[in-house]
């Protein structure tokens, strides 16, 4: 039986090397070309003894069978009988009947055609065993005050790293000192070169999750211009860098569903084939031919009905479109999300660091009358640098942005009101800043109607308000808002353009936070305040209705809604192990413009697999009846036999260089 065709590719990977370097099945086969030739031409202009000519051929029989033989031998001992074997088997047929010539361009043909797939092969894996050479193996490490130059496999978390400039980043980590940029495109696939700062003190000791970005940085990215000094958090096997090399691996190695309908079908029709060819060896007894006529006859359609093409075709287009979504910072985990992923006709997405920053800022500044801006902002900084609420840290943020650098009286006495606000003083008046609840609290003045109206008015567009009154008068409106990424309307569009029916918001935030977001964005359906039951539910429903849905989210909370969709998508999982884990395609960038490259990725490659198959299969209903007619005898069997396999591979090459 002929076992899985990307095992038999892989043996021969591994077989490449001998006295003529990695390259030496292709020089063995090209000499046995040579010999070829020659035995030819002593034969057809009858120079020099008959033996001569027989000696080439024979001689291409060693040149252009021994790797065929080792690869051979490797697969009886697992049991299997693969196509190198087959090949052997008709090449000794013909020599049996004294038909050296044909059964050496058969084996040179043969030989040929596999080492050039090979090498189209090893075009497609380099690519990803590029990843590996992204880490430099040494680092140099400061411990107990002493710089010394360590192997990046002994790095230790918690250990100091110092980064030289235009150099490459060893580890995981986060900066403690110096600034730069840092080219991520080898993790993430960002084009730009990323600021990076060094994480305050006071930071350092919060979990790596709540960690920002900017403070971030990636084994096998490079750093810039500046000098850094990094805290390693991950050891050498469990870093970003160290994942994503595994799970590419890994991936190459899942199967697709096209890659199990090939499976069936050889599961059958191998065997099928082989009864044939036996029948065919008897076919003298039937009809008028020698036994040799018969045994010639069987042999030809035993190379031509050889599933070369059909096994390696899916494989092929799998082994490229990973390698190419890798390049973009796309990781892809096999063929089914591969493959699945253009199939898609839904999109669910999460709200907060999907579809939005992730992150609140001050989006509406809303003076009331006998207030400046810049003094609504003042006293409004003044109190929320003393909470540390992620709204107080948006609107002083915000503020500082708005007012430049300018010296502002601290304020005094600040207490908080749960869920509700804060109170201060400053500059010798009594502070307020909170939401309208707070202002419904026994003791304080209700808000008028003409404000009630502006917050309405602020809540509906999706921000969060904070009024702000100033000892006996109401001082402004601030409005606090997750803003939609920039690049989110110009995704949704592509996405329709790429053949998206149906794409729905779900998230755990307001209804009222959700219609303005997804009113922004272009999202048909917004559902609001949801939980992770009720996210899967909809989930859940929404495959009922489409049958083939993505889930788009984080990748932590999202997860269990990513398991129950078709395909799971997660943003900005570089450095989240969570994200990796849960997703079956990770976006490693936090970067929703390679949503469209993915599928139209998958789309591209789907299209390929089919044209593969069509070719494979093609060929094969072609040769097999020209084959037992008689009109086509091993030399052309073997030629368009090869030809079909080299052609549906370097179809499948072009996938590394798609192109949105």
């Amino acid at each position: 039986m002929i076992e899985e065709k990307k095992e038999q590719h892989e043996e021969h990977a591994h077989e490449h090397g001998g006295i003529f370097g990695r390259r030496s099945d292709l020089i063995f086969s090209l000499t046995g070309g040579v010999l070829l030739g020659i035995g030819y031409l002593l034969e057809k202009f009858e120079a020099g003894p008959a033996w001569l000519s027989l000696a080439c051929f024979i001689a291409v029989y060693f040149f252009g069978g021994y790797y065929t033989l080792k690869e051979a031998i490797l697969s009886v001992r697992r049991g299997v009988f693969e196509v190198d074997f087959l090949m052997l088997v008709a090449a000794a047929g013909a020599a049996s009947l004294g038909k050296w010539p044909e059964g050496a361009l058969l084996l040179f043909l043969f030989s040929l055609g596999h080492a050039l797939e090979a090498l189209s092969m090893d075009k497609a894996r380099k690519s990803i065993e590029a990843l590996a050479g992204l880490a430099p193996t040494t680092a140099t490490v400061r411990r107990e005050g002493v710089m010394q130059d360590v192997p990046v496999s002994s790095l230790k978390a918690g250990d100091i790293v110092i980064i030289r400039p235009n150099s490459k980043i060893p580890a995981d980590g986060y900066v403690t000192q110096g600034s730069s940029t840092v080219n991520q495109a080898p993790i993430t696939g960002e084009s730009i070169p990323v600021d990076k700062l060094p994480l305050p003190a006071a930071m350092q000791k919060e979990d790596d999750k709540k960690i920002g970005a900017q403070y971030k940085v990636f084994a096998g990215t490079i750093n810039g211009a500046g000098s850094l000094e990094i805290r390693v958090t991950k050891e050498a096997k469990d870093s970003t860098l160290a994942r994503v090399m595994q799970m590419v691996k890994e991936a190459e190695q899942q199967q697709s569903p096209t890659q199990q309908f090939t499976k069936k079908i050889e599961r059958y029709y191998v065997p099928a084939v082989l009864i044939l060819v036996v029948l065919l060896m008897f076919a003298y007894l039937v009809i008028d031919e020698t036994f040799s006529q018969s045994f010639y006859r069987s042999m030809a359609v035993l190379v031509a009905a050889s599933p070369c093409a059909l096994a390696i075709s899916t494989p092929s287009a799998v082994l490229s479109g990973v390698a190419r979504a890798a390049r973009q910072g796309v990781l892809v985990k096999g063929g089914r999300p591969l493959e699945e992923l253009g199939m898609l006709t839904a999109l669910a997405f999460d709200k907060t660091g999907t579809l939005t920053e992730g992150r609140p800022k001050l989006n509406a500044i809303v003076p009331l009358e006998g207030i400046t801006e810049t003094e609504l902002l003042r006293m409004s900084v003044a109190v929320e640098k003393l909470s540390d609420h992620p709204l107080a840290a948006a609107i002083v943020n915000g503020g500082m942005e708005k007012l430049g650098v300018i010296n502002i009286p601290e304020a005094t006495d600040m207490k908080a009101v749960a869920g509700k606000g804060v109170q201060a003083t400053w500059e010798g008046e009594s502070i307020l800043i909170g939401n309208d609840e707070l202002f419904k609290t026994a003791g304080l003045p209700a808000l008028p109607d003409a404000i009630a109206q502006q917050v309405m008015a602020l809540q509906q567009a999706g921000n969060t308000s904070m009024i702000i009154r100033k000892g006996d008068r109401f001082a402004g409106i601030l409005g606090v808002m997750d803003l939609p990424r920039a690049e989110a309307p110009v995704v949704i569009s592509e996405l329709r353009k790429l053949g998206i029916r149906k794409m729905v918001m779900l998230t755990g935030d307001n209804q009222r936070v959700a219609d303005a977001v997804a009113a922004k964005v272009g999202i048909d359906i917004a559902k609001g305040d949801l939980l992770p039951e009720e996210k899967v539910a909809n989930i859940e429903q929404l495959r009922r209705e489409e049958n083939k849905l993505a889930m788009v989210g984080d990748g932590v909370n999202d997860a269990p809604a990513m398991a129950r969709s078709t395909v799971g998508i997660a943003m900005g999982a570089a450095g989240s192990d969570v994200a990796l884990e849960a997703a079956d395609i990770a976006l490693m960038a936090d970067n929703l413009s390679n949503l469209p490259f993915a599928i139209g990725l998958s789309r591209a490659g789907k299209r390929i697999i089919r044209q593969n198959l069509i070719l494979s299969l093609g060929m094969v209903a072609i040769l097999i009846p020209l084959a037992i007619t008689g009109v086509a005898n091993i030399g052309p069997a073997v030629a368009f036999h090869e030809g079909s396999t080299l052609l549906v591979v370097l179809n499948a090459l072009r996938l590394l260089g798609y192109e949105q």
